[in-house]
């Protein structure tokens, strides 16, 4: 790989490394795990290892992204009494992989607009609360969900 071409897969990292730095900043802001640094980092990575992937042109590179961080999310979710944390953050995760793979096949387009709907939908996290509360208030069972499934034990 030539120079220039490792300096074309370097600015791929600095894209990807930004809109991971974008989907950050929404969770700090909202004060959850996994903000500005490790958005940055997994969306980079996943970059980084797709761009490997591509010009070794092996697929499998790109696959052990998503087994590994599946393996990193699996990591982060945890429970405490009858609620589960961390689940978002863990998708969270596993979508800036994608965006870092979307950036690294050059899909510049659509990992933008990727990047702005996640931080979109992170920002609805108000609403979300809103009908968890008012399903609650109607009834619903604490700790399972509005479809009254049993809370987790």
């Amino acid at each position: 790989m030539s120079a220039d071409d490792q300096l074309t897969v370097f600015v791929r990292v600095l894209a990807a490394f930004a809109l991971g730095a974008l989907v950050g900043l929404e969770r700090e802001f909202r004060g959850h795990e996994a903000g500005i640094r490790t958005n940055s980092l997994v969306c980079g990575a996943a970059a980084l290892f797709g761009s490997i992937s591509l010009e070794l042109g092996d697929d499998r590179v790109a696959a052990a992204v998503v087994q590994g961080i599946g393996f990193l999310g699996a990591g982060i979710v945890f429970q405490r009494g009858r609620t589960v944390h961390g689940v978002t953050t863990a998708a969270t995760i596993w979508m800036m992989a994608a965006v870092g793979l979307a950036v690294a096949s050059e899909l510049f387009v659509l990992a933008a607009l990727v990047t702005g709907t996640v931080v979109v939908l992170l920002e609805l996290a108000p609403v979300s609360d809103w009908v968890l509360e008012h399903a609650r208030s109607r009834g619903a069972p604490r700790g399972g969900d509005a479809r009254n499934e049993p809370p987790l034990s």
